[in-house]
């Protein structure tokens, strides 16, 4: 299981379910737009600290982040 991937498509779909864009995101959690980009594409390794900031972002749990989807 790559994790990275796990975390950006997670971040993705509870990104997209609460009709944010990137750029909204990125406004809120103080990341910038290609930070948030590259972690959707499990191109970014986010320490445990950026997971939950962006989750409080997003109003979720850091848990929400990290658990598995059905495409694993």
């Amino acid at each position: 299981m790559d994790m990275r991937k796990l975390l950006g498509r997670n971040v993705q779909r509870i990104r997209q379910k609460k009709r944010l864009t990137q750029e909204q995101l990125a406004e809120i959690s103080g990341f910038s737009q290609q930070y948030i980009s590259g972690l959707e594409k499990g191109r970014r390794n986010p320490t445990i600290v950026t997971i939950y900031e962006i989750a409080s972002a997003l109003g979720v749990s850091h848990m929400d982040l990290v658990r598995p989807d059905d495409l694993e």
